[in-house]
């Protein structure tokens, strides 16, 4: 499986290449089914990984004046801080089994991608409504709503923490409504913040989590060359027509995950 898992990992790349995010909800699925990662160990292989590529994504972003490094500083600052104590203490805290149903014993492993399945349904709504704001809509004078902010700063990077994912389908609305940023300036900001917090978060990590280096950065690199190869089909190709497709893909990987770990397990 372990060509079909590289040429996920380009896919991860040029998902954010096109459509400035969504490609690190595959991460996961694509390290514990096609490459059979442990699911705990998956999402700290995916911090690096998301947090990587990210940088890669947000460069062009940078270079353009699409990012606002004030808003990535006020919202960064507790989704940074979340993910890092989650990876640090709450992760190694869970238990091995968590509980026996029956014959069945719930692991964290099959914990964490039931929550992740969830995690994808909700990102696929995101990705398949249509957008109330256009790339194209004016700038509003920007304000912070600090409480707000910090709650969802807390509960992304607490999410970022657990299951390993970026978080951009829920940071992105989050810095529209709440900075009053253009959209393309959110995705921007988005991957600045999503790239220190996933980095930071993997940095959290404890001493004793096995990290085989040689496959982590093969699929990294992977990943970040499916960024270059999206950048270019973005000149060719809506990203808003392909949004909805891939949210829909999204969909459907969160409710085989779910049927996998629930019904096909029993």
């Amino acid at each position: 499986m372990d060509i079909p898992g590289y040429i996920a990992s380009i896919l991860i790349g040029v998902s954010l290449g096109i459509i400035g995010g969504g490609g690190s909800i595959l991460t996961v699925p694509v390290l514990v089914y096609l490459f059979r990662v442990d699911a705990v160990l998956a999402t700290a292989y995916s911090l690096f990984i998301v947090g990587v590529t990210s940088i890669a994504g947000a460069v062009p972003y940078f270079r353009k004046g699409l990012v606002n490094v004030k808003t990535a500083v006020v919202f960064g600052i507790p989704s940074i801080a979340a993910v890092f104590l989650t990876r640090a203490w709450l992760v190694p805290a869970i238990p091995r089994e968590i509980m026996r149903i029956g014959d069945r014993t719930v692991t964290s492993s099959s914990l964490l991608m039931l929550l992740f399945a969830l995690l994808m349904i909700g990102a696929s709504y995101s990705m398949i409504r249509k957008e109330r704001q256009r790339e194209d809509a004016p700038p509003q004078q920007q304000q912070f709503n600090y409480p707000l902010i910090l709650l969802e700063g807390l509960l992304v990077g607490m999410l970022t923490g657990l299951v390993g994912a970026g978080g951009g389908f829920l940071i992105i609305p989050a810095l529209v409504v709440l900075s009053k940023l253009p959209m393309k300036e959110a995705v921007g900001t988005s991957l600045v913040i999503i790239a220190a917090k996933s980095l930071i978060g993997f940095l959290g990590e404890s001493g004793e989590t096995p990290v085989d280096w040689s496959f982590l950065l093969l699929v990294t690199a992977f990943a970040i060359a499916g960024i270059f190869i999206g950048f270019v089909l973005s000149k060719r190709v809506n990203s808003e027509q392909l949004k909805p497709a891939f949210g829909w893909l999204v969909l459907v990987m969160g409710v085989y995950i779910l049927l996998r770990e629930t019904v096909a397990a029993m």
